[in-house]
């Protein structure tokens, strides 16, 4: 899956990049700004400390007031845990005499109202801007100067890269901080993929910024989908067979189809962590000698028996970096990888499109789009392989979106160019 184009360990000169200012003792502070969403640094801000209660913070948080924490470390988790309850328990509000919902539920297959799938976001993006606001201080060396703070500095390097010698003191969220911290724990850790065979050498380790297939439906019907067959005739059966990653993101797909049998694969990304990602998973798996990394847009020069694609599922206008793996403004790369399959396929070849239907179920992209898209840029469909989704969101009867993600059905899609694209 296309990762975000947003490069590590190349940071930006302290000069360009901007600060937060404040006023601590009487005077005026700053401090380096760091938002892995790319949101601003808060206009305004206050110090707080232990004596803060949740409340007090909520309406702070709410009205646009950044907490820059100077007090326990501990505490500020426990305050950060009291604004979630608030944002997640909103207030019950008076119903008196209000006539019962008569709205028969629609079918299980029916498209939603796509404004819900807005209406969600807008509240998420909304969650996410208030909890922002309760702010850390990191030294230089990316330690945190509060008490019983953990040692943060491995979990900062990976996201941030190595501070410069010259690096001043910063500041950023302590949401940021927790997912820094969980996504070390998952580098580190590993997940597990079923498709690379018996452990312990069948993980695949994430980096920060990475999408990490923890959503393994994906990854089977890659390894379980039959490979095209090479074209008939001697000379071409005496080449090896040539595999493209389209947006191979932590190289679970490349690595998964070099462990099928030999085949020469290049993978390719646009994003320096997923290249980071993807060099060390190919080397932890000894795959490396089969698999080509190039850092580009879509497609390598040359053509392929096997192209493969997961593009991000959703067409809707990424956030944050880290949401470029998800969302799939206007399509971009779906109808990019659909149109320019065709001049890289060999004779015979295919091309396996791994997407879901949640965009249609959501009401987000019409029911034909799919089919139209891969019609005009002259491909034909071979075949096609379903699964249904297990993670905890299908199951999650709560979810706002629950309906179509209990629905969802993730194909692979076996292309092939159309006839008369050939003649």
């Amino acid at each position: 899956m296309l990762s975000s184009p947003h490069s590590v360990g190349t940071t930006p000169s302290a000069a360009t990049r901007p600060l937060l200012h404040w006023t601590e003792h009487g005077q005026p502070c700053s401090a380096l700004w760091r938002s892995e969403r790319g949101a601003a640094a808060p206009a305004k801000v206050v110090l707080a400390d232990d004596t803060m209660t949740a409340d007090a913070a909520y309406q702070l948080a709410c009205g646009g007031t950044a907490l820059l924490w100077r007090g326990d470390f501990n505490n500020a988790r426990q305050l950060l845990q009291a604004l979630q309850r608030r944002i997640d328990t909103p207030p019950r509000r008076k119903n008196r005499g209000a006539a019962p919902n008569k709205t028969p539920p629609a079918s299980a297959d029916a498209a939603m109202d796509p404004q819900v799938f807005h209406l969600h976001r807008q509240a998420q993006a909304q969650r996410a801007r208030i909890l922002a606001m309760v702010l850390l201080p990191f030294d230089a060396d990316y330690a945190i100067p509060l008490r019983r703070a953990p040692d943060a500095k491995l979990a900062c390097t990976q996201a941030w890269g190595a501070a410069a010698v010259d690096e001043p003191a910063s500041v950023a969220s302590l949401r940021d901080l927790l997912g820094m911290r969980s996504a070390s724990e998952w580098r580190k850790n590993g997940v597990e993929i079923a498709a690379l065979g018996t452990g312990p050498d069948n993980r695949i380790h994430p980096h920060y910024g990475v999408f990490s297939p923890v959503r393994g439906e994906y990854v089977d019907l890659v390894a379980a989908a039959p490979l095209p067959a090479q074209s008939g005739d001697d000379v071409r059966d005496a080449l090896p067979f040539v595999a493209f990653d389209i947006g191979t993101g932590s190289g679970v797909l490349s690595a998964v189809l070099a462990r099928r049998q030999d085949m020469h694969i290049v993978a390719t990304d646009q994003d320096a962590r997923a290249m980071a990602c993807a060099t060390e998973n190919f080397a932890r798996l000894g795959v490396t000698a089969g698999i080509d990394l190039q850092q580009t847009d879509m497609f390598p020069a040359g053509r392929a028996n096997l192209v493969v694609c997961n593009p991000p599922w959703l067409p809707a206008r990424p956030s944050a970096p880290v949401e470029y793996a998800v969302y799939d403004e206007n399509s971009r790369m779906l109808l990019a990888f659909l149109a320019g399959l065709p001049a890289h396929l060999l004779e015979g070849g295919e091309g396996w499109l791994i997407i879901s239907d949640l965009a249609e179920r959501l009401g987000l992209r019409s029911a034909t789009m799919l089919a139209d898209a891969i019609g005009a840029a002259g491909l034909v469909v071979l075949g096609r392989c379903d699964a249904r989704p297990q993670h905890a969101k299908a199951l999650d009867a709560q979810d706002a979106l629950h309906r179509a993600r209990s629905s969802e059905v993730t194909t692979l899609w076996r292309l092939g160019v159309a006839p008369a694209a050939l003649q």
